[in-house]
């Protein structure tokens, strides 16, 4: 049961209605997340804003879906969860990949190194070593990657949070 309850679409005004608008412009009417976040225009705009930056980061969007799947298997999101499985399995991630990633791995070291980070930075940020940092490097990522693996996370948080508090859940969940 939702906490927020999503907008509908044809009831909503002012500037929740542009941004759902805006939104429903690029393709098709957005889902349960994004319409309860048009109870807070501004965070729908921040969570609008940070999406794009991040589209654009200079990371594998499969490497990027691992890190999603670590941190919302972290959060315990099971919204999030469905919405990363399903798009790892658009791209190509086979069932182990996505199970590895949820649990801040994976098979190839270099990807390992960069999802267990992405893990690191959600649960522990503080405790991030030097080493860790000098270990990326060595695997070759520069510091823009590295710097966008803080940027893929707060976007995790940040949906992650919303779902579990706003009450947002899988459709087969929210019809039990």
């Amino acid at each position: 049961m939702a906490r927020i309850e999503p907008i509908e679409m044809d009831t909503t005004t002012g500037k929740a209605k542009e941004l759902l608008e805006e939104l429903a412009s690029r393709g098709g009417e957005p889902g349960p997340m994004v319409r309860a976040m048009a109870n807070a225009p501004a965070l729908l705009r921040g969570y609008i804003d940070l999406n794009r930056a991040m589209k654009r980061s200079h990371i594998d969007r499969r490497i990027s879906e691992r890190i999603a799947l670590a941190v919302q298997e972290w959060l315990s999101c099971d919204y999030c969860l469905a919405a990363h499985t399903a798009a790892a399995q658009n791209l190509g991630l086979s069932e182990l990949d996505i199970e590895l990633a949820r649990q801040g791995t994976a098979t190839d070291p270099r990807i390992a190194a960069l999802v267990a980070f992405g893990q690191q930075v959600a649960a522990a940020p503080g405790e991030v070593a030097d080493e860790q940092v000098d270990e990326l490097r060595a695997h070759g990522y520069t510091d823009e990657q590295i710097a966008e693996v803080v940027g893929l996370v707060a976007l995790q948080l940040l949906t992650g949070a919303f779902n579990l508090v706003a009450g947002v859940t899988p459709a087969v969940e929210a019809s039990r």
